[in-house]
């Protein structure tokens, strides 16, 4: 069998997410992904290439009997070996994802009206509340609107709209931070403490929303709808977060102004 046979094939990193043909990376992301920018109008620079050094080096041995030369090394070889190596932090010249700088796009201010544009909600327009450390943002529909609930996503995977509500008034609770949306792992139980039947159990475990995400997603509600109709135009707001985006025939977003 071939070398190139045995090869496992991966997916590559930009796919597309959707039969409507939006690629996970835009061609700028992709070409900062790939370096290539840093090399871009540059000429490759020959480096001068310093001599080898010497491994070995002859040197003159007095005495009739000693051949009066003996090429020896520049460098002795260690009389011994470790038999473990402890283990060591390599260096690195990169910082650690927590320490990574968040940006904002220019159209997303806490209030914009944004849509998705992948992921089970895409195609929603929901209301863009605040960045969270992690540089992710967090959205919500309102759920009693178009059934998003609050959840994080990604900014490349939004458009920001010109539509901008007044949220100064709305006052988020103060868990709703990374760690309040990380993903629980459902364990079955097992060890002195589970039953038999628990052992043996063949069905499949499933998430279920908390009381607390429940009662958090109502307060939210509450406040955001109540922000919206004390403005001038609520109830067309309120429409307009209802309807989905889409496009139509000869519809090209690049020559929309959202």
């Amino acid at each position: 069998e071939s070398k190139m046979g045995s090869k496992t094939r991966t997916k590559p990193r930009n796919y597309a997410l959707s039969a409507s043909g939006v690629m996970r990376f835009s061609s700028s992301k992709t070409f900062k992904k790939g370096g290539n920018f840093k090399f871009a109008g540059k000429k490759p620079t020959k480096k001068a290439t310093a001599g080898a050094k010497a491994v070995t080096v002859t040197k003159s041995i007095g005495g009739d009997k000693n051949g009066g030369s003996r090429t020896v090394r520049v460098q002795r070889l260690p009389k011994s070996f470790e038999t473990q190596t402890a283990p060591r932090k390599l260096h690195s010249t990169k910082n650690a994802f927590s320490q990574h700088q968040r940006r904002l796009k220019p159209s997303l201010t806490p209030g914009t009206v944004v849509i998705l544009l992948a992921g089970l909600h895409k195609g929603k327009r929901v209301v863009f509340l605040k960045q969270l450390a992690s540089g992710l943002l967090l959205v919500t529909g309102p759920f009693s609107a178009n059934g998003c609930p609050l959840r994080r996503v990604n900014q490349i995977y939004t458009i920001g709209t010109s539509t901008k509500l007044d949220i100064s008034s709305l006052s988020l609770p103060e868990n709703l931070n990374d760690a309040y949306f990380k993903r629980k792992q459902l364990r079955k139980p097992r060890g002195a403490g589970a039953s038999d039947e628990q052992i043996f159990e063949v069905a499949k475990e499933t998430y279920t929303v908390s009381d607390e995400r429940k009662a958090d997603q109502l307060t939210v509600d509450k406040a955001l709808i109540k922000c919206i109709k004390s403005q001038k135009e609520g109830s067309i707001v309120l429409n307009y977060l209802r309807c989905s985006f889409c496009l139509n025939n000869h519809q090209y977003p690049h020559a929309m102004k959202f």
